[in-house]
């Protein structure tokens, strides 16, 4: 059985130093801030920039789809971006 949403988040969460979450419930500015680090994406260190931005970010370190551009996508990371950030994390 594939690991949930839920599942995939709270494992990033663990591998970054973050808390879990009981809760279904994206990754807070600070959560997403330990995986730009965790996975080197550039981001402003002085202050934390929006969320979009961050996620642009993470997914542009990570594999997405062939002609997908990462600041065009919004929103919380999918089912599979989970998984492929989940993968990279573990392979750190």
């Amino acid at each position: 059985m594939s690991p949930t949403v839920d599942d995939l988040r709270n494992e990033i969460r663990r591998a970054v130093g973050r808390y879990e979450r009981v809760e279904s419930t994206a990754f807070t500015k600070e959560a997403l801030a330990a995986i730009c680090d965790a996975v080197d994406a550039d981001i402003e260190t002085n202050h934390l920039p929006p969320k979009s931005e961050m996620r642009a970010a993470i997914r542009r370190r990570i594999d997405l789809e062939d002609g997908v551009d990462p600041d065009a996508v919004e929103g919380p990371f999918r089912k599979a971006e989970l998984e492929s950030l989940a993968a990279s994390l573990r392979n750190e």
